[in-house]
C-alpha cells in the first residue's frame, strides 16, 4: 500500500535533477563530435575572414579589389597557421603564424572540452573501468572531432585556394589531425573525467616528472619573452623608424601591429633558441647567437628591430648560456614543491625526466617556428632546429636534475623523523 503513496516533493526534484544530468551527458556522440570539431575550426575562421576583409578596407578604403579578396587573404591566414604555405608573387611563404595557430589550439581546446562533458556518459563507468572493461569512447568521439575539423580545413583550402597562392592542403589535413588529435583528444579526455581515472594508473613520479615538464618549459617561454620584449624596447626607436620610412597610414599601422603580434609566438621562440646558445638564421648565411651574429639586408619589419648589431658580441653575452640551466633547476624545484619527496633517486628521476621531456618539446617548438619568409635571402628563417633540440634536452636536464636534488634535500632536511624520511 506504501508504494502507492505520492513521493515526496524531494524525490521528485532529485529524480529530476539525475535525469537531467543524464541527458546532458549521453547526448549523442556521432552527431555532436564532428559538430564539435566543425565549431572549433569555423569558429577561429571567420575571425580571420573578418580581419581580412577590415584589412582590406584599411590599407586604401577598398579602393583596390573586392571584398572578396580579403576574405581570401583572411582565409589563407588560417590556412598558414596549419602549415599551408602560400606563393607570393612567385616566392615560397611558409613561416607559420603561430599567434593563430595558438589560437587555434585554444579553440580546440575548449570545445573539446564541451564535447567530453556532452557524451561522458557513454560508455562503461569509472568501475568497470577500473576492472579492466574497453572504453573507446575518447578514442571515438576524438576520431569523430577531428573528421569534422579536417573537413572544414579542405574546404576552407578549396575555397581559398589559387594557381598563384597554390596553399599545400596536404600540410594542412596534417596539422589540423595533430591538433586535433592531442589538444583535441586531451580535451575529450579531460571533459569525460577519463583523464582523472586513467591518471590513477599512473606512477606518482611519472606525474610528477609531467608537473616538472610544464613548469620548466612555461617558465622557459616566459623567460624568453620578456627578454625578446627587453631587446625589442631598448630598441625600439629603430622599430618606429622602420615604421615611418613605409609611410604608413593609421590602417596600415595597425595592420603592421596585428601581423606582428601573430608572429610573438614566433619571436619568443627565437629568442629562446638564442638564450640556448645555437640561436638562428634571418636569412641564408646568417647567425643570431650569444658567440657570434652575422647578418646582412634585412626586410623592413617592425619585430626585426630586435636584433643585435652585427659582429662581435659584448662578453658578458656568452653567460646567457647559464640561463636555461637556471630555469630548467628553478622550474623542478618549483614543482616538487608541490609533490614533495625524500628519496634522492625519485628527485633525481623527476627532476632529469621533467628537464629531458621540456627540452624534447621546445626542440618541436624551434621546428616549426621558422621557414621561408620571402625570396633570395629569406627562404631560410628560423632557429637551427636539431641544435637546440640537443642544447635543449642537455640543459634542462642537467639543470633540472640539480634543481629535483636541491628540493630533496631540503624536503629532507625539513624532515623531523626516521619515518618522515623513509614512508615505507
Amino acid at each position: 500500500m506504501t508504494s502507492l503513496l505520492p513521493t515526496s516533493t524531494r524525490s521528485r526534484e532529485r529524480s529530476a535533477a539525475e535525469v537531467s544530468e543524464d541527458l546532458a551527458t549521453r547526448r549523442p556522440l556521432v552527431l555532436l563530435a564532428p559538430l564539435g570539431g566543425v565549431a572549433a575550426a569555423a569558429s577561429v575562421l571567420v575571425v580571420c575572414l573578418a580581419v581580412g576583409v577590415v584589412g582590406w578596407f584599411l590599407t586604401d578604403a577598398g579602393a583596390h579589389g573586392t571584398p572578396r579578396d580579403g576574405l581570401r587573404a583572411g582565409a589563407l591566414g588560417w590556412l598558414m597557421a596549419h602549415g599551408s604555405g602560400v606563393t607570393v608573387a612567385g616566392a615560397a611563404v611558409t613561416l607559420v603564424p603561430l599567434g593563430i595557430t595558438a589560437l587555434c589550439a585554444w579553440t580546440i581546446w575548449r570545445l573539446g572540452l564541451r564535447v567530453g562533458e556532452s557524451v561522458s556518459g557513454h560508455g562503461p563507468d569509472a568501475v568497470r573501468i577500473a576492472d579492466g572493461e574497453r572504453d573507446l569512447t575518447v578514442p571515438l568521439a576524438t576520431a569523430l572531432f577531428a573528421l569534422g575539423y579536417v573537413a572544414t580545413a579542405v574546404l576552407a583550402a578549396r575555397l581559398a585556394a589559387t594557381s598563384t597562392s597554390a596553399p599545400d592542403t596536404g600540410a594542412v589535413v596534417l596539422w589540423s589531425l595533430v591538433l586535433t588529435a592531442t589538444v583535441g583528444g586531451s580535451a575529450i579526455a579531460v571533459g569525460s573525467g577519463r583523464a582523472a581515472i586513467w591518471a590513477s594508473f599512473v606512477p606518482p613520479w611519472v606525474r610528477a616528472a609531467l608537473v616538472a615538464c610544464r613548469r620548466i618549459l612555461v617558465t622557459w617561454l616566459v623567460v624568453s619573452l620578456a627578454t625578446f620584449a627587453t631587446a625589442l624596447v631598448l630598441d625600439l626607436s629603430t622599430a618606429v623608424n622602420v615604421m615611418s620610412q613605409l609611410h604608413t597610414d593609421a590602417g596600415d599601422a595597425t595592420l603592421f601591429t596585428l601581423l606582428s603580434a601573430l608572429l610573438l609566438p614566433n619571436a619568443t621562440i627565437f629568442a629562446g633558441a638564442y638564450l640556448l646558445g645555437p640561436g638562428f638564421s634571418v636569412g641564408v648565411g646568417t647567425l643570431v647567437s650569444p658567440g657570434a651574429v652575422v647578418i646582412g639586408p634585412l626586410p623592413m619589419f617592425p619585430l626585426l628591430a630586435a636584433l643585435p648589431e652585427s659582429g662581435s658580441q659584448a662578453g658578458w653575452t656568452t653567460y646567457l648560456v647559464a640561463a636555461p640551466v637556471l630555469v630548467a633547476a628553478l622550474g623542478a624545484a618549483w614543482a616538487q614543491r608541490r609533490l614533495p619527496t625524500v628519496r634522492w633517486e625519485e628527485g633525481a628521476v623527476r627532476g632529469l625526466a621533467g628537464g629531458v621531456l621540456a627540452g624534447l618539446f621546445f626542440g618541436i617548438l624551434a621546428s616549426v617556428a621558422g621557414g621561408a619568409a620571402g625570396p633570395g635571402r629569406m627562404r631560410d628563417v628560423g632557429p637551427l632546429a636539431l641544435d637546440v633540440l640537443v642544447y635543449a634536452v642537455a640543459a634542462f636536464g642537467i639543470g633540472a636534475l640539480l634543481g629535483g636534488l636541491a628540493m630533496t634535500w631540503w624536503q629532507r632536511r625539513g624532515a623531523e623523523t626516521d619515518e618522515d624520511l623513509d614512508p615505507a
